[in-house]
């Protein structure tokens, strides 16, 4: 896929609720990660995860509100915990912020599984899709979307390989996973719709 064909903008404005931590180092760039709290306006609130370079950090500390511009990233987990696929949100930009808070997601990627419509137990349409999004040098982020109502029953008719617009927000939901050990309390991100774009 194309990068021209591609688009990935993240805008975040919350409340710091962690302080950085070292994740990794990759070509003598030093990364860290921390957690973002940004207010839905159910009042809900998405716990996000952040990774940052080093000249960053400073100007980040527990309850601090900032706005973030970026873009999302997924990478795979191979140790065996948790999710499978792991995403984060790259910050480019990091400035203070006194507004309100604010969790918007542009993305253009081609499918790369077929969509999956279903329904909840109240008969609401759900449709999960995996939107791949492509990266400079060829590499792409592989993307968990998921789409409401009418949007899910439109979003389910695409063919794999075609292009899917949207405009949503970045979300965290709990959820219980049982395990030879019982039941885990784990989070799941994903891109909630709330627009198609035009294409």
């Amino acid at each position: 896929m194309a990068n021209e064909q591609s688009r990935n903008e993240v805008e975040l404005c919350g409340t710091v609720c962690s302080a950085p931590a070292f994740s990794h180092e990759n070509h003598d760039c030093q990364f860290y990660g921390f957690q973002l709290q940004v207010l839905r306006l159910s009042g809900q609130a998405d716990t996000l995860p952040i990774l940052v370079t080093t000249p960053m950090v400073d100007c980040l500390c527990a309850g601090k509100c900032v706005r973030i511009l970026g873009q999302l990233r997924s990478f795979n987990n191979k140790s065996g915990e948790g999710s499978r696929l792991v995403l984060t949100v790259y910050a480019l930009t990091i400035e203070p912020w006194a507004g309100e808070p604010v969790n918007r997601v542009i993305l253009r990627g081609a499918l790369c599984k077929p969509p999956t419509l279903r329904r909840t137990p109240l008969g609401r349409s759900i449709c999960d899709v995996m939107l791949a999004v492509g990266r400079r040098y060829g590499r792409a982020d592989y993307l968990p979307v998921i789409a409401w109502g009418q949007l899910a029953q439109t979003i389910s008719h695409r063919e794999v390989g075609t292009t899917l617009a949207i405009e949503g927000r970045f979300q965290s939901r709990m959820y219980t996973k049982l395990t030879e050990q019982g039941p885990v309390q784990r989070t799941a991100y994903e891109v909630s719709v709330m627009h198609l774009l035009d294409e």
